[in-house]
């Protein structure tokens, strides 16, 4: 019998290999490759029904831009006008300019992937993504327990305010602000960036999170979650717990401590505008990380994400200006001066 020998392309190579991967993995015998190497994500978007695009991208894109002249009106009022030169608003400062950025993160690859048709993201550029979305989040959540532990002191402890919050003082928590989350979302990206993904490369999300990345991963994802769900979660009730019990033990304060009507409807007032802002950002947080991880609550993730990503911070400055006197008055001036 002769022997026939067969000459084979490289294609032919790679293709003859994959089926004897397949093949092994029916017969449940060892297999060298059990996961694809993804070099890129596609982007499902907000919503399935594209009809609804050319609406949400005007209507997105409208409050980015209120988002952006808001904050950013705030930011350049906080460090221009020296009336304003006090702790509450240099911290307010830092939470116009995390606003901005934390928009700058999601909504304009939002915007894009509307009329997009590839919707995709590399994958360096998902975890990237990531990063910058939990750091930011979580920096604000932090900086919302400072704000009200700031006015906490101002209010309960007159006397005492001008020691404890010092310039010198705020410095060193506005840095400790930025620096924790910053590494709290490190630990995020490098475990997801570690998981081996299966089959599919689409995100049922319009930006990469941990939560719909954990959908498509293949493995053992058991700390991940962990992280996600137990440790973000504790820490997400725990700052909203010190945040709210700032809150109540400002207002028992003022209704048994005030005598004058005056002081306690200014204190109330910049309390109020502080606590609606808190309770627009947690409500969605608390919502998604908290909630059990299912398929089926990736639909309800993506809208409330919304809430938190581009509603939430086009509402805050005007929450503020509304609100705030001092804030008002300070926008008024400057505007007289540009006419």
């Amino acid at each position: 019998m002769s022997c026939h020998f067969q000459y084979f392309t490289t294609s032919q190579f790679v293709y003859i290999n994959l089926r004897i991967f397949v093949i092994c993995a029916v017969n449940n015998q060892p297999v060298l490759l059990n996961h694809t190497f993804i070099t890129e994500f596609l982007l499902l978007g907000v919503t399935d029904i594209q009809e609804l695009n050319p609406i949400l991208f005007v209507t997105v894109l409208a409050m980015y831009f209120v988002n952006v002249a808001g904050n950013g009106a705030i930011l350049m009022i906080v460090i221009s006008d020296p009336r304003l030169h006090l702790p509450m608003y240099f911290f307010l400062g830092n939470l116009a300019c995390l606003d901005i950025c934390f928009s700058t993160v999601t909504v304009p690859k939002m915007l894009e992937n509307f009329f997009s048709t590839s919707k995709a993201i590399s994958f360096l550029g998902c975890i990237t993504q990531l990063h910058f979305f939990h750091f930011l989040g979580s920096t604000e959540a932090l900086l919302l327990t400072v704000m009200a532990f700031d006015r906490f002191v101002a209010i309960c402890r007159p006397l005492h305010y001008p020691a404890i919050m010092n310039s010198q003082v705020c410095i060193q928590v506005a840095i400790s602000i930025w620096a924790i989350p910053f590494l709290h979302a490190l630990v995020h990206s490098i475990l997801t960036s570690q998981l081996n993904f299966c089959d599919s490369n689409h995100i049922h999300h319009f930006f990469c999170d941990v939560k719909p990345l954990l959908e498509l991963a293949c493995g053992n994802t058991e700390l991940n979650r962990w992280l996600l769900n137990t440790l973000t979660g504790t820490v997400a009730i725990g700052l909203f717990f010190l945040t709210f019990l700032s809150y109540f033990y400002i207002v028992t304060y003022l209704f048994l401590k005030t005598r004058s009507c005056s002081m306690l409807h200014k204190a109330l007032s910049t309390c109020a505008s502080h606590f609606m802002v808190v309770m627009i950002f947690y409500a969605p947080v608390l919502f998604i990380y908290i909630n059990p991880d299912s398929g089926s609550s990736l639909e309800k993730d993506r809208i409330i994400a919304v809430m938190y990503t581009v509603v939430t911070p086009a509402l805050n400055p005007l929450i503020y200006t509304l609100r705030n006197k001092e804030v008002r008055g300070a926008l008024n001036r400057k505007i007289r001066i540009l006419l």
